[in-house]
């Protein structure tokens, strides 16, 4: 049976993963978050009004099958002149919205030039902006500034503003899936601003599907410092509702000690699995899904789909 998957989140953690299940099924809808307000997608947000495109454009960069180069193309940064800082890809996307009357109709356009396998949707079509609520009562405006606020105050919660409904397309394909997927992924940036869109968990909640959250590797600086595999789950289900995610999937490999130490630097751990704490709502499922790339900690994305489908197998 070619299985239903619907993915959910943004980033590199959503684009990677999308690899690993193209070779599994057809049958993928990529939903992204539209709340990134930094580097090239900032500035095209600002200069023409639309919402971002990188996560979008990662996203039908890694579902292109067509030509394994087009992927590759469409990521190429420029790094001098007038386009420095920009993607190929988020200047076409660009191109496209200004001829289409919403955002995911150039989404659309887009992955069909590009011969995407599946379907990528922004979460919504409206113009929002991501806030943090600190423990505090501290609020932080705009989705970079998340990432980089240094205070000693955990995030508390995020939210949108203005209020925003879900892209009808987005509603449809969560109700008809098979499997769907939360992260990997920053938890406040781009995991949690889909589930603040109107109808998204209402959907999730309604949906026969089996629902796996799949667990960061490493903690993030300004996000999750201190958090465990428990912790980020909490996080969800604090912004959706408990019991959301049906299997939880993390990593149990250690992470060299090298690495360790320069992602200290950085404010960041690998994350700590309490699975007794997991396992009092979620069933969890351990394994090997690191990827040790350009010095990065990486989802090994063969394995985490693997694992995924593995998931699904022993719920449905």
């Amino acid at each position: 049976m070619d299985e239903r998957i619907v993915a959910i989140g943004g980033g590199t953690g959503l684009s990677t993963m999308l690899k690993g299940l193209k070779l599994h099924t057809h049958n993928i809808t990529a939903v992204v978050t539209v709340a990134d307000d930094g580097g090239s997608s900032g500035v095209l947000r600002t200069d023409y009004g639309m919402l971002p495109p990188g996560d979008v454009r990662n996203c039908v960069s890694a579902l292109t099958d067509v030509d394994p180069e087009l992927g590759e193309i469409l990521n190429f940064r420029f790094k001098e002149g007038a386009l420095s800082g920009h993607s190929l890809g988020n200047i076409i996307l660009a191109a496209i919205n200004e001829l289409s009357p919403t955002f995911e109709d150039a989404v659309k356009r887009f992955s069909k030039m590009v011969g995407v396998t599946g379907r990528v949707y922004p979460v919504t079509n409206e113009n929002v902006v991501l806030s943090a609520r600190l423990s505090d009562g501290t609020v932080i405006t705009g989705e970079s500034n998340i990432g980089r606020h240094r205070s000693n105050q955990p995030i508390d919660r995020v939210f949108l503003t203005p209020e925003a409904n879900a892209v009808e397309d987005v509603i449809k394909a969560i109700e008809r899936a098979h499997i769907i997927v939360l992260g990997p992924g920053s938890l406040y940036t781009s995991i949690i601003p889909n589930l603040l869109v109107g109808g998204v968990v209402d959907a999730i909640h309604k949906s026969s599907a089996v629902k796996i959250y799949v667990c960061n590797l490493m903690e993030q600086e300004g996000e999750t410092e201190g958090y465990s595999v428990n912790d980020h789950l909490e996080a969800i289900e604090k912004h959706s509702y408990r019991g959301i995610a049906d299997t939880v999937i993390a990593n149990s490999a250690e992470v060299p000690e090298e690495l360790k130490q320069k992602y200290s630097l950085q404010y960041a751990h690998p994350v700590h699995v309490d699975a007794e704490k997991v396992m009092t709502r979620s069933n969890l499922m351990l394994g090997n899904l690191m990827l040790i790339q350009d010095g990065q900690v990486r989802h090994n994305f063969s394995r985490l789909s693997r694992v995924i489908m593995n998931a699904y197998r022993g719920r449905a």
